[in-house]
């Protein structure tokens, strides 16, 4: 195999198919999983996951599977070590762009990012920002869908910025995992030296910053270190699926922070640029694409580059298993199987639960007990029994069920309140769309 990546794609395969892994334990735990390096002299896997809960749940429920797969298809065992981002110094400077690193250059630079015109303003602004931080847009806003290259610009940003200056401290961080440390920061009592940490970068890039709203307390010290690197003339880059009015639980001040800069757009990419994203990238990993099959691909994917890319990834997996051209009948299997994989999992009861109870700032199990009559929780519990019944199949029943054995009455009662309080309130209305976005993008 050529790199990791390809060798990891093909793991994934067998975990699916022969592992029998469902798909939306594969989407919640194998499909976040990141490759960082393959050592065959040691016989060490090392993958990066997004935190250490997510470590911890792989280590007790998929360890043995994973490294079966391996085996299987390496032809040898390996040891797995799981890092986390903040853990990891080594990849950190993979993705801003150390030439040393395994695996760099084609995901993370401006000279792999193809250009069009759906995200040619998105891209100059951010070339602008890379040659000239502090000093052409600060801060400045990239939002658009997801799969459309956001995180290649953020990422090429860092890469660019590093390559001019070394020393510079270019900081990246998800939305969702800057609410995560902040939570943790406030139980281990080291909020000191999280704001240490986030306060002294020079250059601060917020991936999905949609997912700091809601809680109050991660606003609140996102706000501070936005204010504090921007007095001090820092560069701050965010990104996002939609722009900052449209992300209703934000705060109002915050939101104003996010529009005093450039708000750049990208849109899903025209026939020409999906033709040159996949043959530039059949370019780099090697793979012979005729250009009726590259026509084939970028007429049936039309809207995700992340989807593009994907197609010609597992393309090139199929031709290391198999040695044989690729050919209509396979591209066609695979555009289906990455269309399967981006299907959204099924929506939990769970998952919607905690999606509220993040945006409100309480506890999950408040949420779904009895007990708690507390009124600061009466309304995200409200919210919450009626986004299940709009986003599940369950009966009212079952829902009374999922919230403590509540009576199906009352969640009749529950969710016609809702429905009334949504048309008289465009503000709570546009707080549900909100958290309902949300739960759909994770």
């Amino acid at each position: 195999m050529d790199n990791f990546n390809e060798g990891w794609s093909i793991i994934c395969d067998y975990l699916r198919q022969e592992k029998k892994i469902v798909d939306v334990a594969y989407k919640t735990w194998i499909s976040r999983i990141e490759p960082i390096g393959i050592d065959f002299e040691k016989g060490v896997i090392t993958l990066m996951v997004p935190n250490d809960f997510h470590r911890q749940t792989l280590i007790r429920g998929y360890l043995p599977k994973l490294e079966d797969a391996y085996e299987a298809v390496l032809g040898t065992s390996f040891e797995t070590i799981f890092v986390i981002p903040e853990e990891n110094e080594k990849q950190k400077e993979k993705l801003l762009g150390d030439e040393t690193s395994v695996d760099t250059g084609y995901e993370f630079t401006f000279d792999t990012y193809i250009v069009g015109s759906s995200n040619k303003f998105a891209h100059a602004a951010s070339m602008a920002v890379a040659q000239n931080p502090s000093s052409a847009y600060n801060p400045l806003f990239i939002y658009g869908n997801s799969g459309l290259g956001k995180t290649h610009l953020l990422y090429a940003i860092g890469n660019e910025i590093k390559t001019r200056d070394k020393e510079t401290n270019v900081i990246y961080i998800k939305g969702e995992d800057f609410a995560n440390e902040i939570i943790q920061s406030i139980m281990n009592k080291t909020t000191a030296q999280f704001r240490q940490k986030y306060r002294q970068a020079d250059v601060l890039l917020v991936d999905d910053v949609q997912f700091i709203g809601g809680k109050e307390s991660t606003q609140e010290e996102f706000f501070h270190t936005f204010d504090a690197l921007y007095d001090a003339k820092k560069q701050i880059v965010l990104t996002s699926d939609r722009p900052p009015k449209e992300i209703k639980v934000l705060t109002d001040r915050l939101r104003g922070r996010f529009e005093m800069g450039l708000l750049a757009d990208i849109q899903p990419p025209d026939f020409e640029t999906r033709m040159a994203i996949i043959k530039r990238k059949a370019e780099i990993i090697g793979l012979n694409l005729n250009n009726d099959l590259c026509e084939y691909i970028a007429n049936k994917l039309k809207t995700n580059i992340r989807q593009l890319e994907g197609v010609v990834k597992k393309l090139m997996a199929r031709y290391n298993l198999t040695k044989e051209p690729p050919t209509l009948n396979t591209v066609n299997e695979t555009i289906s199987e990455i269309l399967n994989d981006d299907t959204p999992p099924e929506l939990t009861v769970e998952k919607i639960i905690d999606e509220v109870a993040r945006t409100f700032g309480v506890n999950s199990e408040d949420l779904r007990s009895t007990k708690s009559r507390r009124a600061e929780i009466n309304k995200p519990r409200q919210l919450a029994i009626y986004i299940v019944r709009e986003l599940t199949t369950l009966s009212m029943e079952s829902i009374g069920n999922e919230f403590g054995g509540r009576h199906y009455s009352t969640i009749v009662y529950t969710v016609q309140q809702v429905e009334k309080n949504i048309k008289n309130d465009p503000s709570l209305r546009e707080t549900v769309e909100d958290i309902i976005k949300n739960i759909r993008e994770r």
